[in-house]
């Protein structure tokens, strides 16, 4: 082979290499940048909560809510709960796991007067067993409890969607546990929410969800109000009609 034309394809092999390897290099930190699982995968969402503090302070002694899609999507939570000073913190998709990765962030700042999750029904959608969302619930009270050692928690029941009624069996077990442990702690609370998405065939209501069967309609936001009012108490404040 002559030197010169040795010399262009050693040239030509050595680009190709140095391309190949940026190319995996970029896309290695484009899947950094975006992670795909792990509680990370919410950062844009909690780094848009923050933002919004700090554009407006939030208010102390609020009720607020923490957990899944059910808290995210409650677009008419205002006009539902009128008279009640209330921060939403919910993400979608969110599982316990994330909830405690997250909490010094969308829970501990606020300095609320109760808590209220929704939070569960995710876990045992991606395979967890009732004793790990237990578990995991225990563990957020613990994280709590070090802040906020007198604080309420309530924890409102993973409900029966028609979209996941496959998963009846392990909700209902998860709700079961998380309950029996709430009635052993003073400052835990729980809203039990499943009997009152369900209609007289013992099924779920599907007139109380939205098209994919799985997140309220305003039915259904409603009826949590009407269920959850006796654990949160009056409206803090009086508002004029």
């Amino acid at each position: 082979m002559e030197p010169r034309l040795f010399i262009e394809m050693t040239d030509l092999l050595r680009g190709c290499l140095i391309a190949g390897l940026c190319s995996l290099l970029c896309a290695v930190q484009a899947g950094a940048q975006t992670p795909t699982s792990g509680p990370e995968r919410f950062e844009t969402q909690v780094a848009a909560y923050e933002d919004a503090d700090r554009a407006a302070r939030p208010p102390s002694g609020a009720l607020l809510l923490a957990g899944d899609s059910q808290f995210f999507r409650w677009t008419t939570l205002r006009e539902d709960l009128v008279g009640y000073t209330v921060i939403n913190r919910g993400i979608d998709s969110f599982q316990l796991s994330d909830l405690i990765h997250f909490a010094d962030r969308l829970v501990l700042p606020y300095h609320p007067r109760m808590i209220v999750l929704h939070v569960g029904g995710n876990d045992v959608h991606v395979g967890k067993s009732a004793e790990q969302v237990l578990a995991d619930f225990k563990t957020f009270v613990a994280k709590v409890r070090r802040a906020y050692p007198t604080t309420p928690i309530a924890f409102s029941s993973i409900t029966p969607s028609p979209g996941r009624w496959s998963e009846a069996e392990v909700r209902l077990k998860a709700n079961a546990l998380v309950k029996a442990y709430v009635a052993t702690q003073p400052t835990l609370r729980y809203i039990d929410l499943w009997d009152a998405f369900l209609g007289e065939d013992g099924k779920p209501r599907e007139d109380l969800y939205g098209p994919d069967q799985i997140h309220p309609n305003h039915d259904g936001y409603l009826v949590r109000v009407r269920v959850m009012r006796p654990v949160i108490g009056p409206p803090d404040r009086v508002v004029k009609r």
